[in-house]
């Protein structure tokens, strides 16, 4: 199968490579043009995935037209504020007839939109069947070390994600097939924001304690949100749920667990994202997700004070307070 992936960050080459070794034709798209001369030339992406082999076969391009063109398969692997700006840039009949499979885990500001909607949006004319999702606990540092690793892969159309599954699914990398795409998309998405929380909790310098009552209460908040969207609640029980939940909060490779914690010992967020190389979804997420639960009247008092915490200099103290002595519920 002929597949492109649109964008090489870490995740982006790691499925590339994946796909490569999987039989596909594969071609991978970086969006900086001398950049992407380093790669072809190199065959190493030093920035995002050091000491991983680019395969030669795989071939890689700068041109997004040329990179769509003729696919099967459009693997996006553009963080999700920035999705909608590359995607307008290709044609509709360049993709009419593809598969697009959005691995990023984020929900667009002010439109409030997940990936697959804002597809469609950009897209009107295309079919909801042709639109796909990959998400789970899934960090590229040990999918391209071939770590064993289990995801989902979710679209309203169960012939989609079964091609998805297919195409993506190794010895190492175990694809689980899914309908709920608002649901999986979901769980991906506003996992990140509790995973900024938990990682308030360590810079604090709280406990396990603490952050096992963020987690659990967290899953109960992405939860009700998701419910109220339409999602099925056995889907947060599952990989795009609980277990990239987990993952995320207590990882080493967890790039919003490491803005919370340095946010939450006192740096700024401004001079904590400029010292990254990567982008944590979760930070614009946090905003996202604040306007999801008023539209829908969805209680989500965590993402609520993650987001003041980023975005209005709440002391994360103060804000653990906060949410310590808030009226009694039942569980």
């Amino acid at each position: 199968m002929k597949i492109s992936v649109l964008g090489a960050g870490g995740w982006g080459t790691t499925l590339a490579i994946l796909l490569h070794y999987n039989g596909h034709d594969v071609t991978l798209r970086e969006y900086k043009k001398d950049y992407a001369k380093i790669l072809d030339k190199t065959r190493k992406n030093d920035a995002y995935l050091p000491g991983i082999k680019i395969p030669k076969e795989i071939k890689i391009t700068h041109d997004l037209e040329e990179a769509a063109a003729d696919k099967k398969m459009i693997v996006l692997a553009v963080p999700s504020q920035f999705l909608r700006s590359v995607v307008k840039k290709i044609s509709y009949s360049t993709i009419k007839n593809s598969i697009l499979v959005s691995v990023a885990k984020g929900i667009e500001n002010n439109s409030m939109l997940t990936m697959s909607q804002m597809l469609k949006d950009v897209f009107p004319s295309i079919d909801n069947g042709q639109i796909g999702v990959i998400s789970g606990p899934s960090h590229a540092e040990e999918v391209s070390k071939k770590i064993p690793t289990a995801v989902v892969a979710a679209s309203s159309n169960i012939e989609t994600s079964k091609s998805v599954q297919v195409a993506c699914m190794t010895a190492y990398f175990r694809v689980y097939s899914s309908l709920d795409i608002v649901g999986v998309e979901l769980g991906g998405a506003f996992k990140n924001v509790i995973a900024i929380g938990a990682g308030i909790v360590d810079g604090v310098k709280f406990g396990d304690n603490t952050k096992a009552a963020i987690m659990t209460r967290g899953i109960a908040e992405i939860s009700r949100l998701g419910e109220a969207m339409g999602a099925q609640p056995d889907t947060f029980a599952g990989l795009s749920g609980m277990g990239d939940l987990i993952v995320t909060c207590m990882s080493r490779h967890s790039r919003n667990r490491y803005v919370g914690e340095q946010v939450g010992s006192g740096k700024k967020l401004k001079e904590v994202l400029k010292s990254m190389q990567m982008i944590a979804e979760g930070v614009e997420t946090s905003r996202s997700v604040t306007q999801l639960s008023k539209k829908h009247n969805v209680e989500t008092p965590i993402a609520d004070e993650v987001y003041k915490i980023l975005f209005e200099n709440k002391d994360p103290v103060k804000a653990t307070t906060d949410l310590m002595t808030r009226d009694m519920k039942k569980e």
